[in-house]
């Protein structure tokens, strides 16, 4: 092979790569990319089925939820806590990424550390990252009420951008052993430790006082909630830490 020949075929050659990369990147939702599956993240929903998922309490998905669109949607049928769905499989230290939509008033939540077993309600043991529509909420809110806050415990920081009502926000969840941080599109919102002398004062004085069991596990179920409201969720994908 003359120079000019071998000069053409490692151009091509990046050219091929350089294509499939970029498009290897724009897969779309509910798709891993190449480097995704190489660094271990794996699909809690294929776009399609909801086979991973389980309403709390069920051993399947029984009424409330269906797939359609590339998207796990709820229907807004109630806010019963038996509604709300919950993984079949169970995590400990992990990194969470989500997207979900909202619509007009919405209210929903996505959890972690989730125990089924004695218990009647999610969050009596599982923590929340609140999805709402801070914006035409009917009711008054108080600040750990909206959207990326650790529901009734921490408050985001000045760097939330929310989506309006109608589009993707993306949000994510990384637990650490006692440390968690929540993101919402592209920003660290919030972070806190779990278990320290702070954290128990602030669950043992505010809304969780009478349920000694919230936020102690520190292996659980990962739940979408029901709240009555019609909401979306796409793109859920998680890496084990």
């Amino acid at each position: 092979m003359n120079i000019v020949k071998l000069i053409m075929y490692l151009f091509f050659t990046f050219l091929l790569f350089s294509c499939s990369s970029v498009n290897n990147d724009k897969l779309g939702p509910n798709i891993l990319t190449d480097n995704e599956i190489k660094d271990g993240w794996k699909l809690l929903f294929d776009g399609k089925s909801l086979d991973k998922w389980k309403n709390f309490k069920h051993p399947e998905i029984v009424a409330g939820w269906i797939a359609e669109d590339g998207a796990i949607v709820a229907l807004g049928e109630g806010s019963d806590s038996k509604g709300d769905i919950i993984t079949k499989e169970q995590f400990g230290n992990f990194d969470l990424k989500i997207e979900w939509k909202i619509s007009k008033e919405g209210n929903s939540g996505i959890f972690y550390g989730i125990i089924e077993e004695g218990f009647n309600k999610v969050y009596e043991t599982g923590p929340e990252c609140q999805v709402l529509d801070d914006v035409n909420f009917p009711d008054p809110l108080e600040e750990w009420q909206k959207a990326g806050a650790d529901y009734a415990m921490h408050l985001p920081n000045n760097k939330k951008k929310l989506m309006p009502v109608g589009e993707w926000n993306s949000s994510r969840i990384v637990v650490q052993d006692s440390l968690v941080q929540h993101w919402l599109n592209s920003e660290k919102i919030i972070e806190f430790k779990r278990w320290t002398p702070e954290w128990k004062e602030k669950r043992a004085t505010g809304k969780w006082k009478d349920f000694p069991s919230y936020g102690l596990a520190k292996k659980g179920h990962i739940g979408l909630q029901d709240h009555g409201n019609k909401i979306w969720f796409r793109n859920i994908k998680i890496k084990e830490l």
